[in-house]
């Protein structure tokens, strides 16, 4: 069952564009012109057939307690730590990626201004939420934090510290902050992609991304930029964390940068406990995404009286979604808890705060299949149209590429045999990226609790809900959806 590709419909978020949403969501609501559909709506909605769900969750249910009764913790441990380097970069160039990145910046916001309002002809909706949301996403969790080197702030940062200004700032953060504030970025954020009427505007993402990139920068000049990246910018804590999942570990030697090869999730097995509100912050980047599909969905909308035929707008929606992405949240935190909570007293376990900091980190391949499955087809489609903004950004007649009259190929996901690969990626991505958590899980647990016996115990409760997950996400790629 195909859902029809609706123009006016993009793809995802902004990076840039939440802290003026953060600050004052009547003045943007009262900003809005055209109700354009949030672009983070899949263009083409390939429902997974059933029975590949139910199989997906067989699968997952056979493959945990064949981790946790056959697979030696011991080893998975030893295959977690061991690296292989590839080469050693002599210098460091970040400063001037990011400073080019930051030119390409400014001229998506002008393009913003002053191109066209069409959000698949603009090219600043389709970089941020096409190529940085969803790609760059991607890209992180296979090569790396290659965010510390694109993001748009670090260059002008150094600029700013060579003009005399204290690379550590005026000020401290408060250690007792923790995450909290890029926990509530992150909701702002989610609250704009999924539930603000006209995230895809582009004259309104140009103002909301140039405000937040103006509040960023001097949050970095007053308080410095690792300590302001490393807790407050929401988008540098996600990516980072999503980027201990790749397969690349770079590592900042006397010599220089040291590029080493690991298993995947090796990086995620020896990290630091996170706090709560640390542990919060990836909950709730599962939620959202999670969120954003299952708002979408006929049982949804049936649940707070819409009828899925009939789909009103965003606008008539705002409430029920947001309480909706709030009790997404609150849900799967209290699943969390509880079975975090039950497996540290099967395990005889005494810091439940120490066991939640730890295992927390096996939901970031969960995250990413998740990410990679429900924004497949949109990416596949929406990347087409980037390409071919990209020749004619200001909307002046230009083919600067040689992309500009290119054919968009939504064809690209339609078909038999296309549609086969696609439900074949998709099932396989949730399927492996649970089945990874529960080895990665497994590890830690083990490594928190010292024996092969009580890590096994530990992660009963923590397979059932791994188990459960995965078959809530393929349901959720094979159930009809509309709005």
């Amino acid at each position: 069952m195909i859902r029809r590709f609706d123009r006016a419909k993009h793809h995802r978020s902004s990076l840039w564009a939440l802290v003026t949403l953060a600050a004052m969501p009547p003045a943007l609501l009262a900003l809005c012109g055209p109700a354009f559909a949030h672009a983070s709506e899949r263009g083409h909605v390939l429902l997974l057939p059933t029975q590949y769900y139910v199989l997906g969750g067989a699968l997952a249910v056979a493959a945990s307690f064949l981790v946790l009764i056959f697979l030696p913790p011991q080893a998975l441990a030893r295959l977690g730590t061991r690296r292989m380097r590839i080469a050693v970069l002599p210098f460091d160039g970040r400063a001037t990626v990011s400073f080019f990145s930051f030119l390409i910046f400014a001229a998506l916001i002008y393009a913003g201004v002053s191109g066209s309002r069409d959000p698949l002809a603009n090219p600043l909706p389709l970089t941020v939420w096409t190529l940085l949301w969803v790609g760059l996403t991607l890209m992180q969790g296979l090569f790396g934090n290659l965010w510390a080197w694109l993001n748009p702030w670090y260059g002008p940062w150094r600029f700013f510290v060579r003009l005399g200004g204290p690379e550590k700032g005026w000020f401290r953060l408060p250690k007792a902050l923790g995450y909290r504030p890029a926990v509530l970025l992150l909701f702002c954020f989610a609250w704009f992609e999924l539930i603000y009427i006209a995230p895809d505007d582009p004259q309104h993402l140009a103002a909301a991304a140039l405000a937040y990139w103006l509040f960023t920068f001097a949050g970095m000049c007053m308080f410095g930029h690792p300590s302001w990246a490393s807790r407050m910018e929401f988008l540098s804590v996600c990516v980072g964390m999503i980027s201990r999942l790749s397969v690349l570990e770079a590592r900042c030697t006397e010599r220089g940068f040291s590029l080493s090869t690991c298993l995947p999730g090796g990086k995620l097995t020896d990290t630091r406990p996170l706090p709560l509100s640390g542990v919060a912050f990836l909950l709730l980047a599962l939620a959202s995404v999670s969120f954003d599909g299952f708002m979408r969905t006929f049982f949804w909308l049936g649940a707070i009286g819409i009828n899925p035929l009939e789909f009103p707008g965003r606008s008539s929606v705002v409430t029920e979604n947001t309480m909706g992405l709030a009790g997404t949240f609150l849900v799967l935190g209290a699943a969390f808890t509880l079975a975090t909570w039950a497996g540290d007293r099967l395990a005889g376990g005494q810091n439940w705060n120490r066991a939640a900091g730890l295992l927390v980190w096996s939901i970031v391949p969960i995250a990413l299949a998740y990410h990679f499955s429900h924004y497949l087809t949109a990416l596949l489609v929406d990347g087409q149209y980037a390409l071919a903004a990209a020749s004619d950004p200001f909307f002046r007649g230009w083919n600067l590429f040689g992309t500009a009259m290119a054919h968009v190929q939504a064809g690209i996901v339609l078909g038999a045999h296309s549609a086969w690969v696609i439900w074949n990626a998709q099932a396989a991505a949730i399927i492996g990226g649970h089945v990874l958590a529960v080895v990665i899980a497994h590890t830690i647990a083990y490594r928190l609790y010292g024996s092969g016996r009580r890590a096994a115990l530990s992660q009963l409760p923590m397979a059932v809900l791994m188990i459960g997950y995965t078959v809530f996400g393929l349901w959720l790629l094979s159930t009809p959806t509309a709005g």
